[in-house]
């Protein structure tokens, strides 16, 4: 298991995941004492908690993508390990740390989001994350969740499917375009990840 140590601590795993806590913990708090809750909240589908949550997902997120790229070229392209599986593997479980943590801040007080909102949500942006570290390398792969979830929090009230499509993270668990969108982005993301890698960095 010694690989799987290295690996950890090249990709600042620990880092990433106490840069996601916090930033659950703090997007959390504010949508406690500024957004909706009651039915709509535990729905997500309440106006005052989906952006809220939108937006403690997109920085957890945005922190675990830190640990899509390697530090040490030499070591990965050295290391005599099968890295497509190893890099799905990775984008799929900070999926799921992302959304555990918001889980879990979730019991803290009134719920924002309900638990296949933040599913969804988590999947779809850790997919965006991903496709962004293969596309412009790991350092930049926080760019795509972060820039999707600005245009979402400003598309006008979805009437039709291209802006269903753009505000897909806002819109209540359980719409069809939503749920679809974010299974192509995880599909899509963790596939170009885990064939290609970050940018520049083309382990085989």
């Amino acid at each position: 298991m010694r690989w799987l140590t290295l690996y950890a601590r090249s990709r600042q795993v620990s880092a990433s995941f106490a840069a996601t806590v916090i930033a659950a913990v703090g997007i959390w708090a504010l949508g406690r004492g500024g957004g909706g809750s009651g039915a709509a909240s535990a729905s997500g589908s309440g106006p005052g908690d989906a952006p809220f949550a939108a937006l403690a997902l997109s920085a957890g997120v945005a922190a675990a993508s830190v640990g899509l790229g390697g530090q040490d070229l030499a070591l990965d392209r050295t290391a005599a390990i099968r890295w497509a599986p190893r890099r799905a593997a990775h984008v799929l479980l900070a999926a799921a740390v992302v959304a555990a943590v918001a889980l879990a801040v979730r019991t803290l007080g009134d719920e924002l989001a309900g638990t296949e909102f933040i599913v969804r949500d988590s999947a779809g942006l850790m997919g965006l994350a991903a496709l962004g570290a293969a596309a412009c390398g790991g350092a930049y792969a926080w760019t795509l969740p972060v820039l999707w979830t600005a245009v979402g929090l400003f598309v006008p009230p979805p009437t039709n499917t291209p802006t269903r499509v753009a505000a897909w993270l806002l819109l209540p668990a359980g719409t069809p375009t939503a749920t679809w969108t974010a299974l192509t982005l995880t599909a899509t993301g963790t596939a170009a990840y885990a064939l290609a890698g970050p940018r520049g960095r083309h382990v085989a």
